[in-house]
């Protein structure tokens, strides 16, 4: 069993509150979306979790276990990333950009064993790249990479993964593919999404920012609603049942938008 929670998360850049006192958890196997406008503070609380940010006040448990107290190597034992940045300027194949996923389980140059190098390829099989393993990862499509970091992350064996609109770079097909491998998963995840509609399929709870303060927590279905649109994205739109799934799903109206909300990070 694994829980990630942000308890009391803050985070201040200089001087101005970017995230206040965030207070969310993720249950084993259960995937929540981190979801609001541009600047509310979504990509800076995730960066928190994969410690790429140092947060200002309240803490990141693992387990109950503050994780700034983990060593790092630990820590990425537990939590494996897909971040806005994760990009590589060396030409390495794909299989070596994905081998790189148990570097945290690795000790110097020491090479994979028969089960990991067996764990790489079915890594790739699920994200449709191993047909480019010997590929340069600097030769692929925004998609294709994409592909390949999510390989990776997998490939690293994590009890909890964090993404930062995964989706992107995506065609449908593989947008919905990674969302329905997310929710088989088994693993407590945390996304940001900015489409609304695929976060309601494929999450268990959104929790909606807004100027970094939760505004919103709860099942699609309670959180999505006609007034929440208008009050934390500055839109008008309708609310209505997925006809298969009765997953709600949000219509706009191109001329509805109103203010933009959020600051920039």
């Amino acid at each position: 069993m694994t829980s990630l929670a942000l308890d009391d998360l803050s985070v201040s850049i200089d001087g101005a509150a970017i995230v206040e006192a965030l207070a969310l958890t993720v249950g084993d196997g259960e995937v929540v979306g981190l979801v609001g406008p541009n600047g509310s503070g979504k990509t800076t609380a995730l960066r928190c979790v994969y410690r790429a940010l140092r947060p200002s006040g309240g803490a990141v448990l693992i387990d109950g276990r503050d994780l700034a107290r983990l060593p790092l190597r630990d820590s990425a034992r537990v939590i494996a990333a897909l971040t806005q940045e994760g990009r590589t300027d060396l030409d390495f194949t794909v299989e070596e950009v994905v081998a790189l996923g148990r570097a945290p389980h690795l000790r110097g140059n020491q090479a994979l064993s028969p089960r990991e190098r067996e764990l790489c390829r079915q890594a790739m099989a699920r994200t449709e790249v191993l047909h480019l393993a010997g590929r340069g990862i600097l030769s692929l499509s925004g998609g294709e990479r994409q592909r390949v970091l999510v390989a990776r992350a997998l490939v690293q064996e994590p009890r909890v993964l964090v993404l930062d609109e995964p989706t992107n770079h995506l065609d449908l097909h593989h947008q919905i593919r990674l969302l329905s491998m997310l929710r088989g998963a088994g693993l407590s995840v945390l996304v940001t999404l900015h489409d609304l509609n695929l976060a309601a399929s494929a999450c268990d709870r959104l929790a909606v920012l807004s100027r970094g303060r939760l505004v919103a927590c709860g099942p699609p279905a309670e959180v999505l609603t006609e007034e929440l649109l208008r009050e934390a994205f500055g839109v008008a739109a309708s609310v209505v049942p997925h006809p298969l799934t009765g997953v709600p799903q949000v219509l706009y109206d191109l001329g509805s938008a109103t203010t933009t909300i959020g600051d920039p990070t």
